[in-house]
């Protein structure tokens, strides 16, 4: 229990999807206008980890790994089929995304006209696919470290687009030097945010 609870810590300040490795800084940077829209992308892309990254986990260690097709029989012991990892992820995201979708805008209308093409471009957003591609790298050794990994790094990402989406919505009322308006002072925001995130390192976890 503890090391589910230290890997979703560490995926979710340690190693946050944006301020660690900015992931998935498109969809960062343009939906994080206003804070209703931002929970509503940030809640889907939790929505989209949390299930694609244990599914992908099960394809790598019974379908992809080499070797895993074992359970077939010993005859399929030799095969490797990783090289079909990157196409394989992104189907499962895609098809996790287009529920998403359907699901939001039978939903929510609203939010589903404010999002607009950033919703449908979850599937193509680097931070779900980063998520999976860790979790094969690091190699966990359950479904449960898999899952608390996808969960830790959604909540992580739902915090980073947040946060900034509210200092964003405060900003307007401040005196802005006229050529860091907009994205200029986000970016430097979203630095000095990266840096503070960066004292998390120091937890033994």
């Amino acid at each position: 229990m503890q090391e589910l609870v230290n890997i979703f810590v560490k995926s979710m300040f340690v190693d946050n999807m944006v301020f660690a490795y900015f992931l998935g800084m498109c969809s960062y940077l343009a939906v994080s206008k206003t804070v209703k829209t931002s929970v509503g992308l940030g809640a889907a892309v939790i929505f989209v980890l949390i299930i694609t990254v244990p599914v992908d986990y099960l394809m790598v260690k019974y379908l992809l790994a080499p070797g895993a097709l074992v359970w077939l029989g010993p005859e399929y012991a030799s095969i490797d089929l990783s090289f079909l990892s990157f196409i394989m992820f992104i189907a499962i995201i895609a098809s996790m995304v287009q529920l998403v979708e359907m699901i939001v805008e039978k939903f929510s209308p609203t939010l589903y006209a404010s999002l607009g093409i950033f919703l449908p471009l979850i599937a193509v957003n680097c931070a779900i696919l980063g998520g999976s591609l860790f979790m094969q790298q690091r190699e966990y050794q359950s479904i449960w470290e898999a899952t608390s990994f996808g969960l830790g790094s959604g909540i992580g990402w739902f915090l980073a687009i947040v946060a900034i989406a509210a200092i964003r919505e405060k900003i307007r009322y401040s005196n802005v030097p006229a050529p860091l308006r907009g994205l200029g002072i986000t970016f430097v925001i979203t630095g000095l945010m990266g840096i503070a995130f960066m004292t998390f390192m120091g937890i033994k976890l």
